[in-house]
């Protein structure tokens, strides 16, 4: 009797010992069943966190052997046709802001300049609708080295923007904003030292809407304004350097009348200085594309009409 009882309890020694080492080993299963589980959520989190690859830079004009992308979420600059490509230190949703944001595909017209000589990128920052800061950044090496400057702050959210310089030294910003109705503020800044300060000229006392404006050399320059149904060319001329604006005079033949009514930026042509003027957002007369051509043989401060321009003639300006 005592050996079977002897016996009974190795018996039962020994399940307890079976039972303990299936019960660790179904332990460890389970740990590590859930280890690879966690692993596997943390691959999938990580691959979930990492960027997209990025694209292959390509220009948005890929004619232009000097270009931009707009690719990757950021501005980059190419001058041997996308070969090689160097990153514009600015960011790219700044180059948008403000009440004309264009379609963020390409570049705003006239924003920028980007010739073998100079680069630069006109944008705004800063929090407050009202109260931003407009900047421009610019390289003369082709992007080696950059250079940031202030053109004014506080200014309004920008709608009309545009910069350029006519030499190595002298160029002009105008931007307005402000808008309220049909009605806005403009401003016109000039640089005398390459793009490091920039001083505003007196202002044209003009609250409507600017159309487009310019300079034909460092004391010659134009404000053309009237965006929302002009009747007639509304522009405003300077020979001092935005010292003073005057009204300028069209003497529009009466076939012409309420048909050319945009005037375009003015160019040197010869001894004179020549505009194109459009039709403005509601031409129809001959397809709504034809422009007039005036001519000024003082500077700018009276036009006579010339000749009809249809848009594939070379004498149109861009």
């Amino acid at each position: 009797m005592k050996f079977f009882i002897l016996g009974i309890s190795g018996l039962m020694l020994l399940g307890l010992i079976i039972m303990g080492f299936l019960h660790e080993e179904t332990s460890q299963d389970s740990t590590s069943r859930q280890w690879e589980r966690s692993n596997e959520v943390n691959l999938q989190e990580q691959s979930d966190r990492e960027p997209p690859p990025a694209e292959e830079l390509q220009p948005v004009n890929p004619d232009d052997e000097i270009g931009y992308s707009l690719q990757n979420d950021e501005l980059n600059l190419t001058f041997n046709h996308g070969i090689d490509w160097v990153k514009v230190p600015v960011d790219k949703d700044q180059l948008f802001e403000g009440e004309y944001n264009g379609n963020k595909q390409q570049l705003i017209d006239d924003s920028f300049v980007l010739t073998e000589e100079r680069v630069a990128f006109l944008y705004s920052e800063g929090p407050s609708w009202e109260d931003k800061s407009i900047l421009l950044t610019y390289s003369l090496d082709q992007g080696q080295t950059w250079e940031n400057t202030v053109v004014t702050e506080p200014f309004p959210a920008m709608r009309f923007r545009k910069v350029e310089f006519l030499n190595n030294t002298f160029g002009y910003v105008i931007i307005s904003g402000g808008r309220t109705m049909s009605q806005e503020y403009s401003a016109v800044h000039l640089t005398h030292d390459g793009g490091r300060t920039w001083e505003e000229t007196n202002n044209s006392d003009v609250t409507r809407l600017i159309y487009d404006g310019g300079f034909v050399d460092e004391s010659t320059g134009f404000l053309s304004f009237g965006t929302i149904n002009p009747e007639e060319p509304d522009v405003y001329v300077t020979q001092d350097g935005g010292g003073a604006w005057e009204k300028a005079s069209f003497k529009m033949p009466g076939k012409y009348d309420r048909i050319f009514v945009s005037a375009e930026v003015p160019v040197k042509e010869e001894e004179h200085l020549a505009v194109l003027v459009n039709q403005g957002p509601n031409g129809d007369y001959l397809g709504g594309r034809v422009k007039g051509k005036f001519i000024s043989n003082d500077n700018g401060m009276t036009w006579e009409f010339l000749t009809e321009v249809q848009p594939d003639e070379p004498e149109q300006q861009g």
